[in-house]
Order: C-alpha cells, then sequence, then structure tokens
C-alpha cells in the first residue's frame, strides 16, 4: 500500500484503456520528454504523467530520493484510478521505474526503459557535477550549451544552421525545471543494480546509441540483468524524442501490443 507522502504532484491524465505511467527524466518535465508520444499512448490507454518536483506545476522539494518519487508517481496512480499499470521511464525515470517494480511489484504489468541506468557511472557523475555547479552559479547560457553537447548527436546539433544556436540555446534555457538541481541529485545517489534480477514483467530496454550523456552500454546492463528483456536500439543523442520521435513512439507501440499492455 502507498503511504502517506510528503510530496504531492502535478499530474495529467489522458486517454482511456490499461494504464500507463510515465517517469521523466532529470532536468525535464512530462512536457519536455513526453509531448510526442502521450497522443499516440493516449488513443488506447489510460495515461498518467506526473512531474517531479520542480518540474511543470509541480511545487520544488528539497529532498528527493528515487524511493520518495517511486511512492508519489503510484500515488497518482491511484489518483487515477489505475490498479495496475505499465511504466514507461526516461533517462533517471528508469531508475524511478525500476523501484516501483521493486516497491509495487503487484501494480506493474510492463516496463519500457529509455536512455537508462541502473547507477551512475562515471561519465554520468562527471556530468552531473557540472550540472549541480553551473546550477548554483545561475548560469544557464552555459548550462543550456552543455546539454545541447550532451544530449544531441554531432549529426542533430551539426546539422542546425549556426544562425539559430541562439534561439536554440534560449530554448534550452528556458526549459530548465526549477527543481533541476535536486532531481540530478537522485542520479547521483541512487543504485537500482540489486532490483533487475527481480523483474518480472516483460520489459523493452532501449538504447541511444549515440548518447555521450548516459552511455549505451548503461542500457545493456539492463536489459542483461533484467530476466528476459527485450532490447531495441536507436541511432540518437540522449534526447531521443527531439531526434527520433516516430521511431521512438513506434518501438514502445508495438511491445505494448505484442504483450497485450
Amino acid at each position: 500500500m502507498t503511504q502517506q507522502l510528503p510530496i504531492s504532484l502535478s499530474t495529467a491524465v489522458r486517454g482511456s484503456g490499461p494504464g500507463v505511467l510515465l517517469a521523466h527524466g532529470a532536468g525535464g518535465s512530462v512536457a519536455g520528454n513526453f509531448t510526442t508520444l502521450i497522443p499516440s499512448l493516449a488513443a488506447h490507454h489510460t495515461v498518467v504523467a506526473p512531474d517531479y518536483p520542480g518540474s511543470g506545476a509541480t511545487p520544488r522539494a528539497d529532498a528527493l530520493t528515487a524511493d520518495l518519487l517511486a511512492d508519489a508517481l503510484v500515488a497518482q496512480a491511484d489518483a487515477a484510478g489505475l490498479d495496475t499499470f505499465t511504466l514507461v521511464g526516461y533517462s533517471m525515470g528508469t531508475m524511478v521505474s525500476v523501484r516501483i517494480a521493486a516497491r509495487h511489484p503487484e501494480r506493474v504489468r510492463g516496463l519500457v526503459l529509455t536512455a537508462g541506468l541502473a547507477k551512475a557511472d562515471n561519465r554520468v557523475l562527471a556530468s552531473l557535477d557540472l550540472w549541480q555547479k553551473l546550477l548554483e552559479d545561475g548560469d544557464l547560457e552555459s548550462f543550456a550549451r552543455f546539454t545541447a553537447l550532451s544530449g544531441f548527436s554531432r549529426g542533430f546539433f551539426n546539422a542546425m544552421p549556426e544562425e539559430q544556436l541562439p534561439a536554440f540555446y534560449s530554448l534550452l534555457a528556458k526549459g530548465v525545471p526549477a527543481g533541476a538541481a535536486e532531481q540530478a541529485a537522485v542520479v547521483q545517489t541512487t543504485d537500482t543494480t540489486a532490483d533487475l534480477a527481480g523483474i518480472s514483467v516483460p520489459t523493452l530496454v532501449i538504447a541511444t546509441l549515440q548518447d555521450t550523456l548516459v552511455s549505451p552500454e548503461n542500457s545493456r546492463i539492463l536489459a542483461e540483468a533484467i530476466p528476459g528483456a527485450e532490447y531495441a536500439e536507436v541511432d540518437t543523442g540522449h534526447i531521443v524524442m527531439a531526434e527520433r520521435p516516430d521511431q521512438w513512439s513506434k518501438l514502445i507501440l508495438d511491445f505494448l501490443a505484442r504483450h497485450g499492455l
């Protein structure tokens, strides 16, 4: 049973049918991570889409953990009337999704884990140290450039006309949520490795092959450690929903249909 929580989340609910619970990434939001995916999911599912503290309309919270976020997301599924659901997690949301499967196994029917990780490797830790320093300094202009460098593939970024770069950086800077630092800290401190072997539901792991923020090796680790997990690859940087939204959506929808989720 979900415990009483010290945080409540701003949540959108769309569609009808079997439940899908979304878990977005650190420094992201439902709008930023799932806008391209939600309409397709909602055509045949009840989609519950919560924003973490400091994202969307959810007030900022000082202390976050993967366990706290996991229980808070399940509480939103409760509020939407979902007894069971498939989790679609992106980036840090894969950690939250795995932790939900460990803490509430009777609720979870399936998992889709994109650009994810079980624990932060040295590259992720170094990147998040830079995140935290830039956010602490309030230097969103540099943060936007770091996001462009680490979030997008070389081909995607270099194809952008130079005269459009200032507007692109401005858009990235405006999209940084107030809770980005606290969300990044969850990635720095979470290790879901011990949870993976106990997952027994259909699972799809999607690796982002040109990802320099969360190496695709992390997705391979997830796929190898989760019993029976399916594995797929997308030739994209970390921000798959910007570079390859149609391919990403098709992988997810085909998986859900194949397993009756």
